[in-house]
């Protein structure tokens, strides 16, 4: 295995470590919550407050990247990650978890911003899809840790588990520190003359992508929080076990989707992906609205939007530096993580009292407006590059 191979290990291992504290906080919540004796939705706040942190640390992640070299941002947050995870092991009261979500969310913005920065600049499409579908193997890995936590310790242990394979991992980060220097100096020079926030917002096309993909973690956050409850308020006869089974199906789509996609990427190229990606999700989504009496064809159907969302997140991603330049391309990632965590946080909650009122079998209408949304903006804002990148 080469230098640079071994590289791509370490990055993809990275991309696990991101997803392995997000899945936590829901799958310890309901014992947590008796634990703390505090009502069922205040995991909100506390998930609130870890996307708060998220988001401020992917806005601040160019000009980390202008200041300090990837793989010094990767080692640090990691780190931060892990005191973050520790301090939730030793949480003994509900307050406590608000101070230990700070570092929680904002090592987590900075590994994403600067990882993804660095992958869209030195890698091909295809290893961003294998990338954000590592980033699902921690996140389906770290509800196994915590079940394990609950049947032979308690809910505190899943977190302090989690936080010794991070501890593993940050060693392997930083054991694996001259591996960076490949692509090191050149990097260096290009990140020291990027750009600002400020001066990227003015450059053409960015603020539609930006909204695009606000829309797309729109609908990606509001199927992972209801697709359950989609099937509890439309499909009658169905075992609790049955509704809680239906939380993977668009989690399973997604990882299926980035998986296929990365063996297609570089033929296909990023904007062709996306528009099949978003077709698949638009068949998916009129599988939903068939009338049918089973929960087959719905199921079916979720998988498919799953799969067809797939490649959209990663791609996005990926053509930053194609479509707006390499001096631009970090402070673009970082803002584009900013919508992703700002959608992802509160539209699932719109979602939540759209459903209230109407009912929840509105959920396929939602999902449909996002999709269209995220592929008209996105095709708009092709049109508003500089020839070059239109060509892309």
């Amino acid at each position: 295995m080469g230098m640079g191979s071994l590289l791509l290990a370490v990055i993809y291992l990275i991309f696990i470590s991101l997803g392995l504290p997000d899945s936590l906080l829901g799958s310890g919540w309901p014992t947590m919550q008796v634990c703390f004796n505090v009502p069922s939705s205040y995991a909100g706040f506390v998930s609130m407050t870890i996307s708060c942190m998220t988001v401020i640390s992917a806005l601040l992640g160019p000009r980390m990247i202008r200041r300090f070299h990837t793989k010094s941002i990767v080692v640090v947050s990691i780190g931060i990650t892990v005191l973050g995870l520790f301090g939730f092991s030793i949480s003994g009261q509900y307050w406590m978890l608000f101070l230990f979500a700070v570092p929680y969310g904002l090592g987590a913005g900075a590994i994403d911003a600067s990882v993804n920065h660095y992958v869209a600049n030195h890698y091909p499409s295809s290893v961003m899809n294998f990338l954000h579908c590592f980033y699902g193997v921690g996140a389906v890995i770290s509800p196994y840790i915590m079940s394990l936590a609950l049947r032979f310790a308690r809910w505190n242990e899943g977190y302090r588990w989690t936080a010794y394979i991070q501890l593993g991992i940050l060693l392997v980060c930083v054991l694996s520190l001259p591996l960076w220097k490949q692509n090191g100096k050149r990097a260096e020079e290009e990140n020291r003359h990027s750009a600002g926030i400020r001066e990227t917002l003015r450059v053409p096309g960015v603020l539609l992508t930006l909204i695009a993909f606000f829309a797309y973690c729109s609908g990606e956050a509001t199927c992972f929080l209801w697709t359950p409850s989609y099937f509890a308020g439309t499909r009658a006869g169905l075992s609790d076990e049955t509704i809680a089974s239906f939380g993977s199906l668009v989690f399973g789509g997604l990882m299926l989707g980035r998986l296929i996609s990365g063996f297609i990427a570089n033929k296909l190229g990023d904007r062709l992906l996306i528009r099949l990606g978003i077709a698949l999700e638009l068949l998916g989504i009129l599988l939903v609205f068939l009338p049918a009496k089973g929960y087959v064809a719905a199921a079916i159907g979720f998988v498919v939007i799953g799969t067809g969302m797939g490649p959209v997140y990663p791609a996005i991603q990926h053509m930053a530096p194609a479509n707006f330049g390499r001096r631009y391309s970090a402070a673009v990632i970082g803002l584009q993580m900013a919508s992703a965590y700002i959608g992802a946080t509160f539209m699932p909650m719109v979602f939540g009292n759209i459903q209230q009122a109407v009912g929840i079998a509105v959920m396929p209408v939602y999902l449909l407006i996002f999709a269209i949304l995220n592929l008209g903006l996105l095709e708009i804002a092709y049109r508003k590059l500089p020839r070059t990148a239109q060509e892309a």
